[in-house]
């Protein structure tokens, strides 16, 4: 009787610890390449994705924000509309060139005694007195004209501590006088948030360094958190 001395499975060559170890690392290879892959990717595609709304951003609050003041200003084009004229942009040059013309009659004798009664009777109501003087002062911090205009001139003043800086704006001067001495001191307002609060310092004139800014670039600066300043400041 024949006895068989070798199967199927005996003629297979058995599988070595080495070659399951080849084969795990190969894998775990293939994968960390994967997750590196994934990760640059993801990396470039934010980084991407962020300079389009760094590039964007600016550009469309500009296009949002010029076309709410157009609209804003354009107070004439329901007048326009209730008498039938539909012509695009009409409304709005109508509307600056009523602007100018106020401004020009308000810088004549009459417009400002005009002015100066409407002024008397606002002043004299409760409540709307304290808005229109509100009001009037952040639009006097703008004005061209410099005996009306609130903020006179940027300074720069040593704030809160030695070897800091803060930008400021003069809104007045006055003379402190002590026994025989006399100090010229200078009103400075600190802006702390943004352009409406902040603080207000005397400050002595000998103390004060007063770059090359104008009053308009000094209120950029405030407004966009110092970056618009420029690289170099020079001092008068």
């Amino acid at each position: 009787m024949a006895i068989p001395i070798s199967s199927k499975k005996d003629d297979e060559a058995p599988s070595t610890p080495s070659s399951h170890y080849s084969d795990s690392k190969r894998s775990s290879h293939l994968r960390s390449g994967r997750e590196t892959f994934y990760k640059v990717l993801r990396s470039w595609a934010s980084k991407k994705f962020m300079t389009g709304c760094v590039i964007l951003l600016p550009i469309a609050i500009t296009f949002y924000t010029t076309w709410w003041l157009i609209q804003f200003v354009d107070f004439f084009s329901p007048i326009y509309v209730h008498t039938g004229i539909n012509i695009f942009g009409l409304g709005f040059v109508t509307s600056i060139a009523f602007i100018f013309f106020v401004g020009v009659f308000m810088s004549s004798w009459l417009g400002a005694s005009i002015l100066k009664l409407g002024e008397w009777f606002i002043k004299h109501m409760p409540f709307i007195c304290h808005i229109y003087n509100a009001s009037k002062q952040i639009s006097s911090a703008i004005s061209p004209d410099q005996k009306t205009q609130a903020f006179k001139e940027v300074v720069i003043i040593r704030h809160p501590r030695i070897g800091e800086y803060a930008i400021g704006f003069i809104t007045s001067t006055l003379v402190l006088q002590s026994y025989s001495v006399e100090e010229e001191l200078c009103c400075i307002f600190i802006p702390t948030n943004h352009l409406f609060v902040g603080d207000m310092f005397l400050v002595s004139s000998k103390d004060v360094i007063k770059p090359n800014l104008s009053v308009r670039e000094g209120i950029e600066i405030v407004v966009s958190g110092g970056m618009s300043m420029p690289q170099v400041l020079s001092v008068i």
